[in-house]
């Protein structure tokens, strides 16, 4: 296993953050101009199911919103609009961000036509499934456009429900200024599930593309729930990163080296305990392979080989617990992310939130989870992005670091304990 510490800066320069997470789309009436005509009949039915939505919302929770919407009054047009965006960003210390679909998730008035950012999944029918996409995607483009250097548009494709289409949707994306990803229902439902021969024409335009594949928080499974709000919060990280293994235990990163995957908003906590179990899967001693003949050949890796290659993880706004746990979770893969303009982010205080979060951090670790690790996942511009950051970019010093602090060379190692613990040979 390489070294993803090696030559990165550990001067006082400042960080090139790129937030892995944020969110952005117009105000529901305005997805009309965007739409194939054809729809718009379906268009005002859902437009008025928007607005009943957030009427509500407003009744249920209205004075967490009106506090919500009036503090950050300043900011929340950023969803739209370019200029109060670039803002935004420079005073939030960020060269670049990865955009997503749905602005606005406090009262649902930012999403794509007929859901298809976040609850693509739930869209039964094909059409409106593409439509809505297709609308969100036009407007997308135009909005990257306006500085493709620091934007990059994550684009919608519900490939559950046709797969020749969804094919023929990256096509035309491919070499588009701005737009650097696809996202895809996060759920199946009654579809094929995604390891599922079905969908490799989809994986492999994907990595012919270089336009990475997403799943993000958001679905689940709401007939188990009872309306009950807490139980979808325990398991949306479940149903968003379950592709992940769909992907790597199907073999797809080895039928298409080139395809990426990054599971986004679920938190990075999960990971070393997976990676642990699926590592000793396939490549434990004899003693506790019992289902050797089961899984031999499945993959030509680890399971941990592939994370930081083709799996990377949008872990958002990581929590102290995730930065500490951050060698054995993939510190080559791991992505801060801001999740603007919604509340659940570190917007508008991320420089404050990391002079605490990265005080005990080395410089180098630093560096790749607020940027280099996105940069090499999306291909992105490294030396326009760090003119960007002497503008905007905090230092090291600005956060509390210690700039004689260095990561041990054996750190990775020691927080994935198992393959000594196992008897498994450390990846060469």
């Amino acid at each position: 296993m390489g070294n993803p510490l090696a030559g990165v800066d550990t001067s006082d320069a400042p960080y090139v953050i790129v937030s892995s997470d944020t969110h952005a789309g117009l105000q529901v009436e305005e997805y009309r101009d965007w739409l194939d005509p054809k729809y718009l009949p379906q268009f005002e039915e859902w437009a008025a199911e928007r607005h009943d939505h957030r009427r509500l919302v407003e009744e249920v929770n209205g004075e967490y919103v009106e506090r919500w919407e009036q503090d950050n009054a300043d900011g929340l047009p950023g969803a739209y609009d370019p200029a109060v965006r670039d803002r935004v960003m420079d005073a939030d210390g960020i060269s670049a961000e990865i955009i997503f679909a749905d602005g606005d998730s406090v009262t649902g008035q930012e999403s794509p036509p007929f859901g298809a950012g976040l609850a693509a999944g739930q869209i039964t029918d094909p059409e409106l499934a593409f439509a809505g996409a297709d609308a969100h995607n036009r407007w997308l483009v135009e909005f990257c456009a306006t500085d493709p250097v620091r934007r990059a548009g994550v684009a919608l494709v519900p490939v559950i429900h046709d797969v020749d289409r969804a094919v023929k949707a990256v096509e035309a994306l491919a070499g588009t200024p701005g737009i650097k990803g696809v996202m895809v229902p996060t759920m199946w439902h009654d579809k094929p599930s995604y390891g599922h021969p079905i969908y490799d024409p989809f994986w492999q335009v994907c990595a012919e593309a270089g336009l990475v594949v997403h799943t993000h928080s958001g679905e689940g499974d709401w007939d188990s729930y009872n309306e009950n709000v807490a139980q979808f919060v325990l398991e949306v990280p479940f149903w968003t990163h379950r592709i992940l293994w769909q992907l790597l235990l199907s073999g797809k990163f080895d039928t298409f080296p080139g395809l990426k995957y990054v599971v986004v908003e679920c938190g990075s906590y999960w990971l070393g305990d997976l990676l642990w179990k699926a590592d000793t899967t396939f490549g434990a001693n004899a003693k506790v392979k019992k289902l050797n003949s089961r899984t031999k050949g499945l993959i030509k890796k680890l399971p941990s080989e592939y994370v930081g290659s083709n799996v990377f993880i949008g872990a958002s706004t990581m929590s102290r617990e995730e930065i500490r746990r951050r060698h054995v979770n993939g510190i080559d893969a791991l992505m801060w992310g801001t999740d603007y303009p919604h509340p659940e982010g570190s917007w508008p205080k991320t420089v404050e939130r990391l002079e605490t979060d990265f005080r005990e951090v080395s410089v180098e670790d630093t560096r790749l989870l607020l940027g280099l690790n996105a940069i090499e996942c999306y291909g992105l511009d490294r030396e326009a992005l760090a003119a960007v950051a002497t503008r905007v970019g905090p230092t090291p010093t600005r956060l509390n670091q210690d700039l004689s602090l260095r990561t041990p060379d054996d750190a990775i190692r020691t927080a994935r304990w198992w393959f000594d613990d196992y008897g498994m040979a450390w990846p060469g």
